[in-house]
């Protein structure tokens, strides 16, 4: 037996027909606008979701560690333990992207191994795509404290057996329900040694991504995630109570995973209307210097705060190592990059006038909770610590 669906109630419902309202404007926002800033969109949306789920496990990698995994370009600097990590999770989530195009696509336990399998295989004492040996324990670092203990090993095939015949079928009240579902019970059936919270949170996208409404980077809340770790090890652990437990009421989690949706959600339009004043800010200032229009693109990722060096402008332009070199050239002599490094380490970084350009076009930063929405309820039932 695993976590079954909680009941909604009427105010869960009524947060569910909001997601959907802006699950279909994020559709049409994100993936029938052939505006060029769309890519640099997609790119640093794909490089926050492996920053803030390999985060929360004490991979942390710099915003562009992460989009250098995206790029799949070599590192600044040496390979390091958070590197592979990255890379292991970009390979996964690329093959997840795959996987929710393919009409003949099913869902099996094999499947979740090989995800594993790309997302460990650098540390063998992870057991890569292989359900763990032995009984595990999940450990406060901070006090030492156990605070969670698995289902014993020779369930863990069985229990997943029985995930993946949910997963298979229709009776879910809400697809984002399903995936929550999904993520609950993979990361309290703990069937790996190492790698579990990174899986879990792979599979939610994965289940969401199947439905095909939203691109599967949009579908993720692995950014808010990482952003709200303290928060999330907090309504598991109320929900897990210490072992496992499929008796106990999935509701909390359920809830909080719909708020992760909304204020996701609402943090990709804000950046779509931010990506959108920025680029059109670049092409004016572009013109105005009288410069080729190929060197936008690059200036808009350097306004974002990514770096750019020869190799990436040469990706995004398409142009030769020479006009790549002679076009940064000129832009750092106008000031536009700042350069740092030397030879094959050189990198830029923005100049003065993207960094306010960059600063015009950000919008308000709201942050609400769904269930306070006029017309959802003033009294949404249990409220989890911290909100």
């Amino acid at each position: 037996m695993i976590f079954a669906e909680p009941t909604l109630s009427q105010e869960d419902r009524k947060v569910l027909e909001i997601l959907e309202g802006q699950r279909r404007r994020l559709r049409i926002e994100t993936q029938h606008n052939p505006r060029r800033w769309h890519g640099a969109l997609r790119q640093s949306t794909f490089a926050r979701a492996i920053q803030g789920s390999n985060a929360i496990e004490g991979y942390n990698a710099t915003m562009d560690e992460a989009m250098a995994a995206v790029e799949d370009e070599p590192p600044l600097d040496e390979r390091t333990e958070t590197w592979l990590a990255i890379q292991g999770y970009r390979k996964a989530m690329t093959c997840i992207m795959q996987a929710a195009t393919d009409p003949y696509f099913e869902f099996s336990k094999q499947f979740l191994k090989s995800l594993h399998f790309m997302m460990t295989d650098f540390d063998l004492n992870a057991y890569p795509g292989t359900w763990r040996p032995g009984a595990v324990q999940v450990v406060n670092h901070a006090t030492g404290a156990v605070v969670y203990e698995p289902p014993y090993p020779d369930l863990v095939d069985f229990l997943v057996s029985e995930l993946e015949e949910y997963l298979d079928g229709e009776n879910h009240q809400s697809v984002v329900v399903a995936a929550a579902m999904a993520h609950l019970n993979l990361t309290l059936i703990h069937p790996f040694k190492d790698g579990n919270g990174r899986m879990a949170r792979a599979l939610q996208t994965l289940v969401l991504a199947r439905e095909g409404v939203v691109h599967p980077l949009f579908s993720s809340i692995e950014e808010w995630l990482g952003r709200n770790t303290q928060d999330y090890y907090n309504v598991l652990a109320e929900v897990g109570q210490g072992m496992w437990n499929p008796s106990n009421s999935a509701l909390p989690w359920v809830r909080f995973c719909l708020k992760a949706h909304y204020q996701q959600a609402n943090t990709v339009s804000r950046r779509h209307e931010e990506y959108e004043a920025l680029f059109s800010s670049i092409e004016a200032l572009v013109e105005r210097q009288r410069l080729n229009e190929r060197m936008i693109v690059p200036l808009f990722n350097a306004a974002l705060g990514m770096r750019v060096t020869n190799a990436r402008y040469q990706k995004e332009t398409e142009e030769s190592p020479h006009v790549a070199g002679r076009d940064l050239k000129a832009l750092a002599d106008l000031a536009l990059l700042i350069p740092h490094g030397e030879k094959r380490g050189r990198y830029y970084t923005a100049g003065k006038e993207l960094g306010e350009a960059r600063r015009a076009a950000r919008r308000s930063r709201t942050v609400q909770d769904p269930y306070e929405l006029p017309g959802v309820s003033a009294d949404p039932g249990p409220r989890l610590p911290g909100f």
